[in-house]
């Protein structure tokens, strides 16, 4: 089963349904507990406060997260273009013949970067990832054949930019892999909680909290939703696009 995490409006919908759930429950509490006494009011404005205050700072810290995972996808993304791109120049220190087989490799493995960043469907990505992984195979063969039967500092920058780009595309996978840890979303979710229960508990009127108690589980459900969102690198709207790898996919293909 897929991680709801993947979905940014199943979060949101799930977010508000449970947070709209935990106000009016809350404002179920007051009505039958009835108006608690002054000293008891005032213990639960702290309370109300110091909750809603940690809240704010939770989500605002996962938002950190979540969008400095996203920067380094980009950055990432970057990088490896640059890697590709250096290395397919230095093919030309190789032998011609070796060269000619490495720059054709080489645009063979730029077309599968790109879709492993254009595609959504999960069986596709199995299939890249194992081109993917023949293609690194067959490079790295290319240019240590001639490296090792004509060692020289020239065979060794070929060699050397093509280490940059394997392990560009272990860096790029790993990044890929590193989203915000389940506990940080535990946390959230248990503040979250806390809070739409006390904002609900704290409602005098139960005429205005059928419409009022909808704005706080909203616009916290519209938070985790962005969240979510820049978080997942492959289902959600705000995704990294491939700029840089396609500009050279382009640029090679008119060589």
């Amino acid at each position: 089963m897929d991680d709801l995490r993947n979905y940014p409006l199943l979060v949101f919908a799930a977010t508000f349904i449970m947070l709209w759930l935990a106000a009016r429950i809350g404002a179920l509490l007051r009505r039958r507990k009835g108006d608690p006494a002054e000293e008891l009011s005032q213990d639960y404005s702290i309370v109300l406060g110091a909750t809603l205050t940690l809240l704010g700072l939770v989500i605002g810290f996962t938002f950190s997260m979540a969008t400095s995972r996203y920067d380094q996808r980009k950055n990432l993304e970057e990088a490896e273009a640059n890697a590709i791109g250096t290395e397919y120049v230095r093919a030309d220190l190789l032998p011609a013949v070796d060269a000619a087989k490495v720059k054709g490799l080489l645009k063979q493995y730029l077309d599968r970067r790109v879709l492993f960043y254009e595609t959504r469907d999960e069986q596709q990505l199995v299939e890249i990832d194992a081109s993917t992984a023949e293609l690194q195979a067959a490079l790295w063969s290319a240019v240590l054949a001639p490296a090792t039967s004509q060692p020289s500092p020239l065979a060794a920058l070929a060699v050397g930019g093509m280490n940059d780009v394997l392990n560009a595309q272990g860096y790029t996978q790993a990044a890929w892999w590193n989203r915000i840890p389940a506990p940080s979303w535990a946390l959230m979710a248990i503040t979250a909680l806390c809070g739409s229960l006390l904002v609900g508990y704290g409602w005098r009127s139960a005429k205005d909290a059928t419409t009022l108690l909808l704005v706080l589980p909203l616009v916290i459900a519209i938070a985790f939703m962005l969240i979510a969102d820049i978080d997942t690198p492959r289902h959600g709207l705000i995704n990294v696009v491939p700029q840089n790898l396609v500009s050279l996919a382009e640029g090679l293909r008119r060589h």
